[in-house]
């Protein structure tokens, strides 16, 4: 059995981390700036201007803005999370035909991994990813990159592609930047 010494021990441990954790969680709007920032950094440094010859291909994705309007703070970083994921996805695959710099791009992504598991830690309470997985908002997010995938997959990843990606990858950080300065 355990005594009451070794309970207290573990009751300490635990309350430690929680006060920790929650430090972190509360630097987090300055913490998710600074990454976004970095990120829009990365995205710049990894290509050059956008090549001309890719204008004609241009396509309008039009992200879904009221997935950043809702009215908890809880659940904007629930959609912000999920849109980080999102670009992590889709800047994880089949990259043979970006001509981009791999160690930007590099840590463009391990900026959003941490970022993304940073946000796992502190903004998602079971019960409003709960409510946010049942929400048209989700949704919407999710045909809005689909379509993006989708776009890459029928163009077969071409470097055009990539660049119209990076660009609205950027407008989308660039949108996340000004709510989260608001809230």
């Amino acid at each position: 059995t355990m005594n009451a010494f070794g309970l207290i021990q573990i009751g300490l441990m635990l309350s430690s981390t929680t006060i920790i954790s929650s430090l972190q969680c509360h630097h987090l709007p300055l913490q998710q700036r600074k990454v976004i920032e970095s990120s829009l950094r990365l995205l710049d440094k990894m290509g050059k201007e956008f090549p001309q010859k890719c204008l004609r291909e241009k396509t309008s994705f039009r992200f879904p803005m009221q997935v950043l309007q809702p009215r908890q703070k809880e659940t904007v970083g629930v959609a912000i999370e999920e849109i980080f994921q999102h670009i992590f996805y889709i800047f994880s695959k089949n990259l043979t035909l970006a001509a981009w710099d791999g160690t930007a791009l590099d840590q463009f992504q391990n900026g959003l991994y941490l970022q993304i598991e940073q946000l796992e830690a502190c903004v998602i309470k079971k019960h409003t990813q709960h409510r946010w997985s049942k929400e048209a908002s989700r949704l919407k997010l999710k045909k809005y990159f689909q379509k993006i995938d989708c776009f890459l997959k029928d163009k077969q990843h071409d470097l055009c592609s990539w660049e119209i990606s990076r660009a609205e990858m950027r407008k989308c950080l660039q949108l996340i930047d000004k709510v989260t300065r608001k809230l």
